[in-house]
């Protein structure tokens, strides 16, 4: 029971390193609980040990879904947590074997990976490199990426397990451990951004508006005033195109709308394509609207990026990767919960999900597009900046989550998002978290939530990539390969093979000829 209530207490401790409390330096401690609450225990103990750390971690982490219900609430937290149970099975073998700190460590990796991709393309939110913004950590990530941070992270709170289990016995060993831990950690952020190799600007910069039209009302119900919201953001930009031509501001090379800017298709609806090609033509520059396309088939629609030229209308076009199942789209419509199941009712159409990797081609410069929940997936940002993506752009809506910490964790992966590529993030929001990130994750400018806004800034265009974009997928992949191998080395039992001493009697022969006949 005392395991069990420990686990449970690490669990919400690993949640306040993340928004809104946002306490890095309990990461360690918090795996450093879960570690010893499942070492010496039999398996099948540490599935439910395992379980109840997700749980309080989960459970607290995701309290925004409150949001959206408590039921839905309950119900990804609980899946959530389901993940921990293997992990708890996991770490309570491998902590049997030598070095287990290092195997307990891609334990954790591999779970983190596992939960980030399957089912229903994963749900990475927590992942331990998600709270690292403005921490020693950070500097790792362009060198290790988010899964190699999230290793250094989980190494240091399983060493931190072993020195309390060792009581300093092994003291050469122990400074040995901490050394080599603080060595990796603090070394790059005596460095500079200019150090990380791959990446190189150009020289030429690109003058963005961010624009944050905000949404009437409370703030959460984006159909119930769709049209308001487009009207918002046509305004701000005519607003803005009457400033450059006063000379107050720069005139913009491309202007950011976010997701749901427009909730209808603008090709189709004749009062938001006119809106659109107002404000297209007032500022006389691209507008990277965020419309909600009609699909070729009748019962899904697209979540897309649609990049608006004056005078000729849609160009490239990038669609949302990563829907949130049972939030955009049902997985097995009708067959596991009927569609009209609490707010099942309102999707009457499933997203798509979005295949190509092409950044979007604005003028001379290609920018790779994340549209609101896909920032946390890997794939979205390494596939287009790996493809010469020279600017990261976010849309993102997150109305639904404006009066909770949603918005400030979503704005915190975006700033390492700018980190691991080495470019210029430009996050557009419907009513907040709205702002321009440098590469090295300061933030350059916000807008406030709540708020009608827009933001001019110049960014550099940035080419090549960091070694994180170009090892891409592969740690992960790594991490899972190593857990397999270490739950395979503690399953298969071995024994010492006995050694003769001077006598030539092995340990067996000795042990029996001390006992007596």
């Amino acid at each position: 029971m005392l395991r069990c209530l420990a686990a449970l207490v690490g669990g919400v401790v690993l949640s306040l390193a993340f928004e809104p409390v946002g306490l890095a330096v309990l990461m360690p401690v918090a795996l450093a609980v879960l570690v010893l609450a499942v070492r010496g225990l039999k398996v099948r103990h540490g599935a439910l040990v395992g379980w109840l750390f997700g749980a309080g971690f989960m459970g607290t982490l995701l309290w925004w879904m409150q949001a959206v219900g408590t039921d839905a609430w309950v119900a990804l937290s609980f899946f959530q947590a389901l993940y921990f149970a293997p992990l708890g099975m996991v770490l309570a073998l491998v902590t049997r074997l030598r070095a287990w700190p290092v195997w307990a460590a891609f334990a954790w990796v591999a779970v983190e990976t596992w939960r980030g991709a399957w089912p229903f393309g994963g749900l990475p939110w927590g992942r331990l490199t998600y709270a690292t913004v403005d921490t020693l950590w950070q500097p790792l990530i362009p060198w290790l990426g988010m899964t190699g941070v999230s290793l250094l992270v989980a190494l240091t709170g399983t060493t931190l397990a072993w020195l309390v289990t060792s009581r300093l016995r092994r003291r050469v060993a122990a400074l040995v451990a901490v050394g080599g831990l603080a060595a990796v950690t603090l070394l790059p952020s005596l460095g500079s951004y200019a150090a990380v190799p791959g990446v190189s600007s150009r020289g030429e910069e690109l003058t963005v508006a961010a624009v944050q039209g905000d949404v009437p009302g409370d703030g959460t119900d984006v159909p119930a005033v769709h049209r308001q919201i487009t009207a918002n953001h046509v305004a701000l930009t005519e607003q803005l195109a009457a400033d450059v031509e006063a000379g107050e501001v720069p005139r913009p090379d491309l202007v950011v709308w976010p997701e749901n800017s427009t909730a209808v298709d603008p090709f189709t609806d004749v009062g938001v394509n006119a809106g659109i090609v107002a404000a297209s033509d007032a500022i006389g520059v691209p507008i990277l609207v965020g419309g909600m396309a009609d699909s070729p088939r009748p019962d899904e629609v697209l979540n897309q990026g649609i990049v608006w030229r004056p005078r000729l209308g849609g160009g490239d076009r990038y669609t949302k990767r990563h829907p949130v199942p049972y939030g955009e789209y049902i997985p097995f419509r009708g067959s596991v919960l009927p569609d009209t199941y609490g707010q099942l009712a309102l999707i009457p159409r499933d997203m798509a999900r979005g295949t190509s990797l092409e950044p979007l081609r604005v003028g001379d410069a290609l920018v790779a597009d994340a549209i609101c929940f896909d920032i946390a997936y890997d794939d979205v940002v390494h596939g287009q900046v790996a493809n010469g993506g020279e600017l990261v752009t976010v849309q993102t809506s997150n109305a639904m989550f404006i009066h909770t910490a949603q918005i400030d964790q979503q704005f915190e992966i975006s700033r390492l998002r700018a980190v691991e590529t080495g470019r210029y993030v430009v996050v557009a929001a419907i009513n907040g978290v709205s702002g321009i990130v440098a590469p090295d994750g300061s933030v350059v400018q916000s807008a406030a939530p709540r708020t009608q806004d827009v933001l001019v800034a110049d960014v550099a265009l940035a080419h090549g990539v960091t070694p994180a974009v170009w090892m891409g997928a592969w740690p992960g992949r790594a991490a899972v390969a190593v857990t397999i191998l270490g739950v395979l080395l503690a399953l298969v039992p071995y024994r010492r093979p006995a050694r003769p001493d001077s006598r030539g009697q092995t340990g067996r022969a000795r042990t029996m000829a001390r006992v007596p006949a």
